[in-house]
């Protein structure tokens, strides 16, 4: 195979690609990496390059194809362990044997259910191909991928065609009576505006929401074509493109939002989810699209904001007054004061911190929201600053011990004051959920042109559905809440700091296992050269 042929020049070659000091000794080492990359990135096989030696086997390299394949950006595949792409569905006998072959270092062949970044799923034909050195010792695996769904879908067609053919007919007959009843019962009871459509975009029905909301009857909707509503109220340059461009491509659509001033009812804002359903006989091709009006809630979310940012600068000024006075007061503070008093300052100043840290939250949410947040990009040393910012934790903390380990690098170019803000944020996070543990790790490391940074604890765990809600605004997950009160708005900071400089946050936990927030940042671009 072609790979096999190449692993050699990809073992001389990975670590010190990875560590950006690869220097060319003579022109044909320089066209043999030419000639590897250019023939990985022409591959319509994805092809991926982990590193054994690293905690978590994390991906190094990916060519152009596993981008496609996989759906996800360069950006979001380095860093991250394989098993990203099973998402929730890790409970395939495929997964053992992979393990087992990382663990044996051996090769191994595979097919195994992977989703894209949008959730649908994909059959996966996986060759994996370990890389030993000189000695022996497993350093990197190598993986090339094919996308083989609809090889698997036609077996499993086939399959259940030649078991089930005859009870399909008479269930068929069934369903399709069963599914215009339910049709029906959605249409009329659904608490949102649902218009159904046929292929040529004509109101086959409208639900009793839709006719209260856009102020309209059903002789004037039904049978027209979706655009010539309400006196072409409805001939919206949005709705077309969703309809005609995005629609028939990506289905369904889901949150797609329209604005629109409509001449009778005013300015609405629309949250639209479009859905064609392909079925049988007289519903082929049907439109559904349930229209959510979002104007008062968008309104209500832009005043909440407003009130946020007018209330936080508001309280600062107070706040810093007093906190000067109470720094005063422990000045001046006579010697033979009262040990409870001096308590009672200790308590007040620590309380008094601890509003001033909330406010400056609310502020850096109230600027995120209405972009205004900055960046002042310097140089600094990124391996001290996250070993400082540990110290700094550590010595207020007799609870938990603080492990770090690894490397990424001394130079980094980026806004420091805002990466410490992460990096304390992560590790006070990790301390502040597992008060049954003792021991929180963090770990850096270099991965191909990214940096990356693990925070790993031994606490509570979170749940796999709610892995995407905890770094909204505002969201906090229900048991936690209970035990852990705040107002949900740390985790959205650092996500939107992290993204701002390019890079990617990420969790991964299981309820009662802990977890292990990870964030990559992109180093300069690096050429061939280099």
């Amino acid at each position: 195979m072609f790979y096999r042929r190449l692993h050699t020049q990809i073992l001389t070659t990975l670590d010190s690609l990875n560590n950006g000091e690869f220097t060319f000794s003579d022109n044909t080492a320089k066209q043999d990496l030419q000639l590897l990359t250019q023939a990985l990135d022409a591959s319509i096989s994805g092809v991926i390059i982990t590193d054994n030696q690293q905690p978590d086997n994390p991906i190094i390299y990916c060519n152009k194809a596993f981008e496609e394949i996989s759906g996800y950006s360069r950006n979001e595949i380095i860093g991250h362990n394989c098993r990203f792409l099973q998402k929730e569905d890790r409970q395939q006998p495929q997964r053992a044997a992979l393990a087992e072959a990382v663990k044996k270092g051996e090769n191994v062949t595979v097919e195994i259910r992977n989703y894209r970044k949008d959730g649908t799923l994909f059959w996966n034909e996986l060759y994996m191909s370990a890389i030993k050195d000189e000695h022996g010792k497993t350093c990197y695996f190598i993986g090339v991928q094919n996308d083989v769904t609809r090889r698997k879908k036609a077996e499993l067609d086939l399959q259940h065609q030649k078991d089930k053919m005859e009870k399909q007919v008479e269930e068929r007959t069934r369903s399709l009576r069963e599914n215009e009843e339910y049709l029906a019962s959605i249409v009329q009871t659904v608490r949102e505006s649902l218009v159904v459509l046929n292929p040529d975009l004509k109101v086959l029905s409208v639900n009793d929401h839709f006719v209260k909301t856009f102020k309209v009857t059903r002789e004037e909707t039904e049978g027209k074509l979706m655009y010539e509503l309400g006196n072409g109220q409805w001939n919206i340059p949005r709705l077309k493109e969703l309809l005609e461009n995005i629609l028939p491509t990506n289905n369904p659509v889901l949150e797609f939002e329209v604005e629109h001033d409509f001449p009778h009812i005013g300015k609405k804002l629309m949250l639209l989810n479009a859905h064609r359903i392909e079925l049988e006989g007289q519903f082929r091709d049907r439109i559904l699209i349930a229209i959510e009006d979002i104007t008062d809630r968008r309104e209500i979310e832009r005043r909440k904001d407003d009130f946020l940012s007018i209330a936080s600068h508001e309280l600062k000024t107070p706040l810093t007054t007093i906190k000067g006075y109470v720094q005063v007061m422990q000045k001046l503070m006579p010697a033979d004061v009262s040990d409870k008093l001096k308590e009672i300052l200790r308590k007040t100043s620590i309380y008094v911190e601890r509003l001033n840290t909330l406010i400056a939250e609310l502020l850096d949410v109230s600027r995120i929201q209405t972009g205004n947040i900055e960046l002042h990009r310097e140089p600094f040393n990124f391996d001290k600053m996250v070993y400082e910012t540990v110290d700094h934790l550590q010595a207020a903390q007799e609870s938990h011990q603080i492990k770090l380990s690894g490397k990424a690098t001394d130079n980094y170019n980026g806004d420091e004051s805002h990466i410490v803000q992460v990096v304390n944020n992560l590790i006070s996070n990790a301390i502040k959920y597992s008060p049954d543990a003792s021991l929180v790790e963090v770990h850096l490391s270099r991965v191909s042109n990214y940096i990356k940074v693990a925070v790993k604890d031994h606490g509570m765990g979170i749940s796999p559905e709610y892995h995407k809600r905890i770094f909204e605004r505002f969201y906090r997950v229900g048991e936690i809440q209970q035990r852990f009160p705040g107002m949900g708005i740390g985790l959205y900071i650092c996500d939107q700091i992290i993204k701002n400089h390019g890079g990617t946050l990420w969790v991964e936990s299981e309820l009662g296992k802990g977890s292990t927030f990870s964030f990559t940042l992109p180093m300069q671009e690096r050429t061939i050269n280099d």
